[in-house]
């Protein structure tokens, strides 16, 4: 049976990026460490590619990007950033779609390490536990997009806060009824942080806070449109609706308009992201605008300074957003 580098970081108990070290003698490895791994690679007959070796010098040029859904009109946008910004530090990109699957997030950051990529650069709201462990433990640099995670680089907006001045904004706008469609349950953070602000924002404004006006979702059309349905049906319905993305809120739409319920007269929808559709629907749909392109170019400079051992600023970049009014509230 022949073995390869994952077989030797699994017997070993560290990180494919460790093994990587010790079999290209390009990093300093405690003594134990090597070891460990020399012991492994001994046990299992492990025997290196000498073309991958002979080529592993002393980077790759190589950065990964991490996306959970490429459909998303999110995620291009910030990807686009991203290239960008490589492309003038001579970078080339391994770009992966995870499908919002956690198994597959596993097997891509795998793949990543075996490539020897010199960065990766992760976007999405969910950072899962096992995959949060293999971050911590990671010999490559990361940062993420979009997300914050412990002490690892991040760019992100104040989510909190952009949800506060939606619920704020629809107060004004004579709204007392406002639900909410969330991220998943188990996102710690975009998700929870805009439903945290949700409801300060009711609580700001007096108004109390209803577990019936609040639906999980899943960021695409589906579940917003489902989601929606369910506001719709109950005998208190809200006159309005703040929705923890576009796509989901174009969803909301299409359920408010088979239920024959004038938007934005008889409820207000308000998306969160400012994707490119939002302003082609109709009614075009009211949302945060968040800096896609400067996420990723930003998410990119960041991780270009950590590579080239510069000083970081800031470990935890927060860029401006703005509320675009349009049709839908």
């Amino acid at each position: 049976m022949k073995f390869n580098i994952k077989d030797v970081a699994k017997k070993a108990g560290v990180s494919i990026s460790t093994v990587s070290r010790v079999v290209n003698n390009s990093k300093a490895v405690r003594p134990k460490t090597r070891d460990k791994v020399m012991n492994a690679i001994e046990e299992l007959g492990y025997k290196p590619n000498a073309i991958a070796r002979s080529l592993k010098v002393k980077n790759t040029k190589t950065i990964g990007i991490m996306i959970p859904d490429i459909s998303n009109q999110f995620f291009p946008e910030v990807v686009r950033g991203v290239e960008d910004v490589a492309n003038m530090y001579e970078y080339n990109i391994f770009l992966c779609n995870t499908d919002l699957d956690q198994e597959k997030e596993i097997q891509y950051f795998d793949v990543l390490e075996e490539k020897q990529v010199d960065g990766i650069i992760f976007m999405g709201n969910i950072i899962a536990e096992e995959l949060g462990k293999r971050f911590k433990t990671c010999d490559i640099p990361i940062v993420l997009i979009g997300t914050d995670y412990e002490d690892i680089p991040s760019v992100t907006i104040d989510n909190i806060q952009a949800s506060k001045d939606v619920v704020k904004y629809l107060v004004k706008r004579g709204h007392e009824k406002i639900a909410m469609i969330t991220g998943k349950a188990y996102d710690s953070g975009n998700g929870m942080a805009r439903k945290k602000g949700y409801i300060e924002g009711l609580q700001q404004a007096g108004l109390e806070y209803d577990e019936a006006f609040v639906v999980e979702g899943g960021y695409r059309f589906k579940s917003g449109y489902e989601g929606a349905k369910k506001l719709l049906k109950l005998k208190n319905r809200p006159t309005a609706i703040f929705v923890a993305s576009d796509e989901m809120a174009i969803g909301a739409m299409r359920a408010a308009l088979e239920e024959d319920i004038v938007i934005p007269d008889e409820l207000a929808i308000v998306g969160f992201d400012n994707i490119d559709m939002a302003g082609k629907v109709y009614p075009s749909l009211s949302t945060i605008a968040q800096p896609m392109y400067e996420m990723g170019a930003i998410g990119m400079r960041v991780l270009t300074k950590i590579l080239h051992d510069e000083i970081l600023d800031n470990k935890k970049v927060v860029l401006n957003y703005s509320f675009v009014e349009r049709e839908s509230s």
